[in-house]
C-alpha cells in the first residue's frame, strides 16, 4: 500500500482547509457552540488517526499491520470526502453573498445531507456491500467450438486477496459454497489471490481447497502475488515466498498455470486453456510470455486465454489476425470497487473496466470480471464481488 508524497500533500491541504471552513461556518450558523466544538474535536482524533496510519509500517512482513493501516485510512477518508463533498457544495450555495444577496439555504442543507449520504454509504460499502456475492451469467458465441463443448460451463473468480480479511474465514467459505453451487465444468481464477505475501493465504488455503469441477480448477498470477509490494531483506527470501506460493496452489489442487497451457477434454474434442503471467501496462512489471504458453498462436483450436490485465487482451490480442484466441478472461481492474447505473471511475483507467467486449472483427472476446476482494480501500460502492458463469456457443 503506498501513499503518494504529491497526492498526499494535496489531500492534508484539502482536508485542513474543509475543517477550517466547516468550523468557522459552524461557528456562525449554529446558535450552540457544540457543533463547531464538536467538529473540532473530531477533526484532530481523526488527524491523530491518519498519522498513525502513516506512521506504521506498510511494507513489512507483518500483516495486521497492513490491516490497521488500511482501517485508520479508510475511516479518515471516510470523514474527508464528505467534508469536501459538503465544502464544494456550501461554497456554491455562498455565490450569492459575492453580490449582495442571501445565502442558499436550502442548497447547504443539501450539501449537508449528501456528505451524510457519502458517510454511511462509504460505510455500508465497507460492512455489507463487500461481501454481496453477485453470479453474473453470460453466454459467448465462439466461431469454430466443437458441437461437445456447445453450452460448456466455465465458472470464474478474480482477485480475492485473501489478506484483506485477515484470518476471518467466513466470507472465503460463503464464495466457495457458492461457486461449487453452480455445478461448472471448469473453474478458473484469474489472479491476485494475496495483497503482498504468500503467508495471507494460510488461514484460508483449506477452505479454498473445497472448490470443485469436474474438468479441475486453474489459476494464473496477477500483479499482487509475486511478492513486488513488499520489501524483502534479500532475493533469496522473495524467492522462497515464491516457492511457497506454488506450494499453497498445489495443496489447494488448483492448477497454476505460469505460461504453459493444457487441453480440455470433451469426447472426441477438446479446447486450450492457455494461462499466462502477469502482462500488463506500467507501472505493473511483465512477468508473462504468450508466444511460451502457446507457440503456435494462430492455429485453429479453440483457444480460451486467462491473462489477469486487460490490458493484455487491448495491446496484443484485440484486432490482431495473427493470434487465434477466441476468449480471454482477465480481472485486476475491480471497476476501481466503484460502480453506479454501470459506470465506474475505472472506465477513465482502462477502457476494457468490467464485462464482455470484442473486438472490431467480432473474433477476439474478452471478459473482465471485477473481483471478489478488495484492495486499498476495504469497501465496494456498488461493485459488489463476481461470480461469472461463462456457458460457451457455438457461433
Amino acid at each position: 500500500m503506498r501513499v503518494p508524497l504529491i497526492p498526499l500533500i494535496v489531500v492534508l491541504l484539502l482536508s485542513i482547509v474543509a475543517d477550517v471552513y466547516i468550523y468557522l461556518a459552524a461557528r456562525k450558523r449554529c446558535g450552540s457552540g457544540v457543533p463547531s466544538k464538536l467538529q473540532l474535536f473530531s477533526a484532530i482524533a481523526l488527524y491523530i488517526l491518519l498519522i498513525v496510519g502513516l506512521a506504521l509500517p506498510r511494507r513489512g512482513d507483518d500483516n495486521g499491520d497492513l490491516l490497521t493501516v488500511m482501517w485508520l485510512l479508510f475511516t479518515f477518508a471516510t470523514t474527508f470526502l464528505p467534508k469536501v463533498l459538503f465544502l464544494a457544495i456550501d461554497l456554491i450555495a455562498s455565490t450569492p453573498l459575492l453580490i449582495g444577496c442571501k445565502r442558499l439555504s436550502w442548497l447547504s442543507i443539501t450539501g449537508g445531507i449528501a456528505a451524510v449520504v457519502l458517510f454511511i454509504a462509504m460505510w455500508w460499502g465497507a460492512a455489507v456491500n463487500r461481501f454481496r456475492v453477485q453470479v453474473r451469467e453470460i453466454e459467448v458465441a465462439v466461431a469454430g467450438l466443437s458441437k461437445e463443448f456447445d453450452g460448456y460451463r466455465i465458472v470464474q473468480f478474480s482477485d480475492l486477496h485473501t489478506g484483506t480479511f485477515g484470518r476471518n474465514n467466513e466470507f472465503v467459505g460463503y464464495l466457495v459454497d457458492k461457486i461449487n453451487e453452480l455445478d461448472g465444468d471448469l473453474v478458473v481464477f484469474t489472479g491476485d489471490i494475496v495483497n503482498r505475501r504468500t503467508d495471507e493465504i494460510e488461514p484460508h488455503w483449506s477452505t479454498l481447497s473445497r472448490l470443485y469441477a469436474p474438468d479441475g480448477v486453474y489459476a494464473i498470477l496477477g500483479n499482487h502475488d509475486y511478492g513486488d509490494y513488499c520489501d524483502w531483506p534479500n532475493d533469496a527470501l522473495k524467492g522462497d515466498n515464491m516457492v511457497a506460493l506454488h506450494d499453497y496452489f498445489n495443496l489447494m489442487g488448483w492448477r497454476l498455470l505460469c505460461n504453459e497451457h493444457v487441453f480440455i477434454h470433451s469426447g472426441a474434442d477438446s479446447l486450450a486453456l492457455i494461462g499466462v503471467e502477469n502482462v500488463g501496462d506500467p507501472p505493473f512489471k511483465n512477468y508473462g510470455s504468450l508466444e511460451n504458453a502457446y507457440p503456435n498462436l494462430s492455429d485453429k483450436v479453440t483457444k480460451i486465454l486467462l491473462s489477469h490485465n486487460p490490458a493484455h487482451w487491448v495491446d496484443d490480442i484485440a484486432d490482431n489476425d495473427s493470434i487465434d484466441i477466441a476468449l480471454t478472461l482477465s480481472g485486476h481492474t475491480h471497476a476501481m470497487q466503484i460502480e453506479m447505473l454501470g459506470m465506474s471511475p475505472a472506465k477513465f483507467r482502462y477502457d476494457t473496466w468490467g464485462g464482455l467486449y470484442k473486438d472490431g472483427s467480432g473474433n477476439h472476446k474478452l471478459y473482465v470480471n471485477i473481483g471478489s476482494g478488495t484492495v486499498g480501500m476495504p469497501m465496494r460502492l456498488g461493485a459488489t464481488p463476481e461470480i461469472t458463469v461463462i456457458t460457451l456457443r457455438q457461433e
